[in-house]
C-alpha cells in the first residue's frame, strides 16, 4: 500500500487508571517539541498529532505502514515518559484505517467521553490540531481528518440533544435552581462548608449570573481563600445565621454528625424573608439539612440522592441521543474513508492525463510545418480544437476511472489505467496494481 492511512495508539479512562494517565500526560508547552522529535526519530510516521487530557493520551498519525507506525508511536510514548513499554502493553489500544477514523470522530463528538455529550473535548482536539500544525507535522491526511472531525462534532450537536441535560450533581443542582427562580442574576448563594462539590456548584451558578456569594466554613482561612477566588464574603459557620435571610440558594457540604439547619431555625428566617423562595442543596453525608425543612412554605430541599436521580435521568436521555449520534458518525466515516481510498488512484489519473497530453503535443509537433503556414488566428483555432478534444476524452476516461474506483474490486480501475497507457504508466501508479498480501485496497480521485 503506497498511500498513507490513519492510525492511533492511546490510553484513556476506559483502559488505564488515572495514576498511569497522569504519568503519560503532556503539558501544552511540551507537545510541539515532542511532535518534532517524533517526526525526526520515527520514520514510519509521516504526519502526527498528540491529544493529552485528564482522561486520555492519544497519538494520531498518518502512515503507509500502520503496524510499524503503531509500534514506533508506543516506543516513543514510553521513551518520552521514561516508562517500560511492557507497563503500557495491556493498557493501550491500537486502531488503524476505518477503526481509527471512527474513533477520532467519536472522540470529537464526545461519544467516547467519561460524560457523554460534554463539550470540552472538542476544544481540546482543536488545541491538539493547532499544536501539531505549529510543529509542522501535519499534512494532507491529518488536515482533512481533523477538519472532518470538527464538522462531524458540530453536526452531532446540531442534529441531536446529546449535550442537553444535567449529568453531574453540580449541573443537576443548577438545572433545578433555574426551574425554581425566574432569574439568578440578583440571587445570593451561601455555602455551608467549602468542599469541592459545593465549590463546583457555586461556580456553575456564578456562570449563570449569580453575583453575591457568602461562604461559611469552620476554618475561616479556607472560606477566605474561596471567597477571594469567587468574589464573596467569608464567615465562620458559628456566625452564619444572620446571613441566612440574604440567601436564595444554600449549599450544604460540611462534615457534620447532626443537621446544621432545622425547621425551627429556618422558620423565623423565612418570615424575615417574607417567604421568598429558598433553594437548599444538601451535598452532605450525613445530611446538613433536616428533611423536615421541605415542609416549610417556599423552601425547596434536595439532597444528593435527589440530584443523582436528576443527573441519571439526563444521562439516560443523552444515551438515547448517543445512538442517533453514532449513526451520524458512521455515515461520515464512510464518506471520509471513500476520500482516503481515492487517494490511491491519484498517480494513475495523473499518468493518464500526462500521457494523453503528450500524445496531443506529439501530433501537433508532427504537423508543425503545416501549422506554420497558417495565420496566427488559425493556429490558435487548431490549438483550441485539439485541446478541447483532449479534455473531452480525458473527462470521459477519468470519470470512468473514478466510478470504477468505487467498485468492490478497486484495483480494477488501476488495471484499466495500465491498459490505457501500456508501458508508459508511471512506476508509482503501476506499483499500486501489484497485489500485496492481504491487501485489496484502491480508490478514486480525491475530492477537493
Amino acid at each position: 500500500m503506497i498511500n498513507d492511512t490513519l492510525c492511533i495508539i492511546g490510553l484513556s479512562h476506559h483502559t488505564a487508571p488515572v495514576e498511569v494517565r497522569e504519568r503519560l500526560a503532556f503539558s501544552p508547552r511540551e507537545v510541539a517539541g515532542a511532535l518534532v522529535n517524533l517526526k525526526r526519530s520515527r520514520p514510519a510516521v509521516s504526519e502526527a498529532a498528540l491529544l493529552s487530557t485528564c482522561n486520555r493520551v492519544e497519538m494520531v498519525a498518518a502512515t503507509a505502514d500502520p503496524d510499524l507506525a503503531q509500534a514506533e508511536l508506543l516506543s516513543f510514548l514510553a521513551a518520552e515518559r521514561k516508562l517500560e513499554q511492557s507497563a503500557l502493553r495491556s493498557l493501550h489500544y491500537r486502531l488503524a484505517g476505518r477503526d481509527a477514523v471512527r474513533h477520532l470522530f467519536r472522540v470529537g463528538a464526545s461519544l467516547d467521553s467519561m460524560v457523554v455529550g460534554e463539550p470540552q473535548i472538542l476544544g481540546q482536539l482543536k488545541a491538539a490540531y493547532a499544536q501539531a500544525v505549529e510543529a509542522g507535522v501535519v499534512g494532507l491526511i491529518l488536515h482533512r481528518a481533523f477538519h472532518k472531525t470538527f464538522s462531524v462534532a458540530k453536526l452531532v450537536r446540531k442534529s441531536t440533544a446529546i449535550g442537553a441535560g444535567a449529568v453531574s450533581v453540580s449541573a443537576a443542582a443548577v438545572k433545578l435552581a433555574r426551574q425554581i427562580f425566574d432569574s439568578l442574576q440578583d440571587k445570593t448563594i451561601m455555602l455551608l462548608g467549602a468542599g469541592r462539590m459545593a465549590e463546583l456548584t457555586a461556580r456553575n451558578l456564578a456562570r449563570l449570573g449569580v453575583e453575591s456569594l457568602v461562604i461559611a466554613n469552620r476554618r475561616l482561612e479556607r472560606a477566605m481563600e474561596l471567597a477571594r477566588d469567587l468574589g464573596g464574603t467569608a464567615v465562620t459557620l458559628e456566625h452564619c445565621t444572620p446571613y441566612l435571610k440574604l440567601a436564595d440558594v444554600v449549599i450544604g457540604s460540611a462534615a457534620v454528625s447532626e443537621p446544621i439547619l432545622t425547621p425551627a431555625e429556618l422558620y423565623p428566617v423565612m418570615r424575615e424573608r417574607l417567604h421568598r423562595p429558598m433553594f437548599l442543596i444538601d451535598l452532605g453525608v450525613p445530611r446538613n439539612f433536616h428533611r423536615g425543612l421541605n415542609e416549610l412554605e417556599n423552601v425547596f430541599l434536595y439532597d444528593i440522592d435527589d440530584l443523582g436521580r436528576v443527573a441519571a435521568e439526563a444521562l439516560n436521555e443523552r444515551e438515547q441521543e448517543a445512538h442517533r449520534a453514532e449513526l451520524i458518525v458512521e455515515r461520515e466515516v464512510d464518506a471520509f474513508c471513500r476520500w482516503l481510498e481515492r487517494l490511491e488512484l491519484v498517480p494513475a489519473i495523473k499518468a493518464v492525463r500526462s500521457r494523453i497530453e503528450l500524445l496531443r503535443d506529439g501530433e501537433l509537433e508532427r504537423h508543425r510545418a503545416w501549422l506554420a503556414t497558417l495565420a496566427p488566428q488559425e493556429r490558435a483555432h487548431v490549438e483550441a480544437l485539439t485541446r478541447g478534444l483532449t479534455n473531452k476524452i480525458l473527462h470521459q476516461i477519468l470519470s470512468e476511472l473514478r466510478r470504477l474506483g468505487q467498485e468492490p474490486d478497486k484495483r480494477f480501475a488501476l488495471v484499466i489505467a495500465q491498459r490505457l497507457l501500456g508501458a508508459s504508466l508511471a512506476p508509482a501508479a503501476a506499483a499500486l496494481i501489484a497485489p500485496a498480501a492481504g491487501d485489496d485496497e484502491g480508490g478514486g480521485e480525491p475530492q477537493s
